[in-house]
Formats: C-alpha cells, structure tokens, sequence
C-alpha cells in the first residue's frame, strides 16, 4: 500500500468535506449546541427546585387548625383560601397542592388522638414536587415536635419510642454526586464521535456512488486499502474535531452551570479536558471505520444516512444504562469499546483519576475495530455489486 496515495486521498476528502457546508453543519453543530441545552436544563432544575421562594399552599378548612397553619408559614409555606373545587383545581395545575382539615382537628388534637389532614396532589406534575415535599417535610416536623410535647406532659421520655437513631453518613464528595447528574456528558461526547464524521463517511461512499464518481475513481490503478484508508482518516478527521469540540464546549458550559445550588460542585480544568480528549478520541477512529463498512452497503445517499442513523443507538445503550444504574470499572470493559470510554469518563468526572490500563486497552481495541472495518471496506471496494450498486 502506497502511503502517497492514501495521503492524496484523504486531501480529496477533506478538501471536500471543508467546501461542503452540510458536512460542517452536521460536524460542529451537535457540539455546540449539545452541551449547552444540557446546561439550559440544568438551569430549569435549579429554577425548578428554588427554595427560596415562598410556597403557596390552599387550605380548606384553615379555621380548624390555627397552630398547624402557623407553624406552615414560619417554614415559608404562605396559607391561601382553598379553591371551591379543590380536586379540579390540582388536576389542572392551578393549584400544586391543596391541603384538606377535617372540621374535628380541634376535638381530637386537645383529646390527644390522631388526625389525618389530606394533602391533594398531581404527582405527575414535575414542576410541583419540590413545593409538595416541602409542606410534606414541614407537617411531618409539626407531627414530631406534637408528639414529643404529648409524651414530656405525660413525664414520659421521647427517647423510649426512638430506641435506634439512624444518622445517614455520605461518604461521597461534592464532585462525584456531581458526576451522577451530569452523567449524560460522557454519552453527548461518545455521540459527537459517530456524529461528526457521519456525512463525511456517506458521502465518500454511497454519494459518491450514487452521483456516478466512485466507479472511474476506482478505476485507478490504486491498492483499494489505500483508497478505503484515506477516506478512513479523513472520517475520522471529522470525528475527531467534532469529540474535540464537544470536550471543550462541555467543559466551559458545565463551569457556568451553577450546579453548586443543586449541592454538587464540578469544575472541569485544562487537565480534566485533556484527559478526557484523549481517551475519547480513540472512538474516532473505531466510529470512522464502522461508518464507512455500513455506509458502504447503501446504494444510495438517504439509504447510507438511514442505516447510519439507526447505527447511532449503539454508542447510546451504555451510557442510557450507566445514567439508570451504577456499574463499577472493571478489566473486561476495556475490551469493549464505547463502554470502556464511557466508565474511563465517568470515572475523571468523578475525580478518581485515569485508569491507564483501561485506557490503554480501549485504545488498542477501538483501533483494531477501526482497522478492520477499513480492511473490510477495501475488500467491498473490489465487488461489482458495491461499485455499481447492482
């Protein structure tokens, strides 16, 4: 194989690939804007979620109960008239929650038995949970501060109905509660690798087909692994630049997420971006080469954009299972790719540091994938059927 003409080639396609304003559409637009929706999200989690701002709460039956009401509005939960269809009024959303007294609180409070109060919710509303469990949390203090008042009048000890004291001790940092919620990073920067260089692949292959370009080029007394390893570096070019963005964009978005009033702090430096570039950047080369296989089968532009699209939902089944359930690093995933990226990821996301072995191997792996699915490639280069699309 001839390095000249690999060279040559993969001139052609980039030069093609920088003139074509699809191709750079589709390369750096998922990166750029990607992260920051991300961002925007968090943002409307930490809006959602403000506990500085007042509660209000609709209350029937107010009159019943005095001492309850006042102990609302001292935890910032304001006490409005309750709606004359309380029901209605929480099923569509014009009321968080409405509070019901029964008419007997009084009888039974001085009579020290228990009162039930009803609490009407819509708990599929997300933008009303925080509120609710707020005036949850602040019944549930009254209910315990009345308790405890009930058994020092009857000169018995609080203690005695709390034999066992469960203090909860979390042991994780700041930073890795924040890797948790921020856990869809890692999987935006595995999308950008497939993503970046996917028209690029099509393009070289089934558009060149398909616009009657690829017949006479292969007509040229030139190795196919050649002409299949240009087009591959040239893909992978795209990828690269596309996860390279993407690492950046992410990083300087999540500095200014304000994730510090979530109670997690992250904060993303040179060396972390570094890291995680060149981790991730192995992908490229795995992505470029599994794109231009499938894109090569196509017989057409639209055809090679559909399979590759559905070829998207791979690079996604990690990083939709890492977001549900938690998965410890271990030896085996290295010799899977994408998964192995995703928990080398998560895992400087967390601060635990590199794990060089992992990295090493994902690397190895991914170029291996990388080089067969070129060698491939090349071998489908030699067929009528693939040339002509017969």
């Amino acid at each position: 194989m001839n390095l000249r003409h690999v060279f040559v080639v993969l001139g052609k396609e980039l030069t093609d690939a920088v003139r074509d304003r699809r191709s750079l559409l589709s390369a750096f637009v998922y990166p750029l804007t990607g992260p920051v929706l991300v961002v925007g999200l968090f943002h409307v989690i930490i809006d959602a979620q403000d506990i500085d701002e007042p509660v209000h709460l609709p209350v029937a039956g107010a009159e019943y109960a005095p001492g309850l009401l006042d102990h609302l509005r001292r935890h910032d939960i304001e006490v409005e008239p309750a709606p004359a269809d309380p029901e209605a009024a929480v099923r569509t959303g014009s009321a968080v929650a409405v509070l019901t007294v029964p008419p007997d609180f009084g009888e039974r409070f001085r009579e020290g038995r228990s009162i039930e109060v009803e609490l009407l919710v819509e708990s599929s509303r997300k933008e009303g949970r925080s509120s609710v469990s707020r005036v949850e949390h602040a019944i549930a203090r009254y209910s315990g501060q009345v308790g405890v008042l009930r058994l020092l009048a009857r000169g018995v000890d609080p203690q005695l109905v709390r034999p066992i004291a469960l203090v909860s001790v979390d042991l994780a940092t700041p930073r890795q509660r924040a890797a948790e919620v921020i856990g869809v990073i890692p999987m935006f920067v595995i999308m950008a690798a497939f993503i970046g260089g996917m028209y690029v692949a099509t393009d070289s292959t089934a558009g060149e087909r398909e616009r009657g370009s690829l017949e006479p080029l292969l007509t040229n007394p030139v190795d196919r692994r050649a002409l299949a390893g240009g087009k591959w570096i040239a893909t992978a070019v795209m990828s690269a630049a596309s996860l390279v963005l993407t690492v950046v964009t992410s990083s300087i978005a999540l500095n200014y997420a304000n994730l510090e009033e979530l109670g997690i702090s992250v904060q993303i430096g040179i060396t972390d971006a570094l890291a995680i570039a060149g981790v991730m950047l192995p992908l490229a080369l795995l992505a470029a080469g599994v794109q231009l296989l499938v894109a090569s089968f196509a017989r057409s532009f639209r055809e090679a954009q559909t399979y590759l699209s559905l070829l998207m939902f791979v690079p996604m089944l990690p990083g939709m299972y890492m977001m549900a359930a938690s998965l410890d690093p271990a030896p085996w995933m290295g010799f899977v790719p994408v998964l192995a990226q995703q928990v080398i990821m998560t895992s400087v996301l967390r601060g635990e540091g590199l794990d060089v072995s992992m990295t090493l191997l994902s690397l190895i792996v991914s170029l291996v994938f990388g080089l067969v699915g070129v060698g491939c490639t090349a071998r489908l280069f030699k067929r009528e059927r693939i040339i002509f699309g017969a």
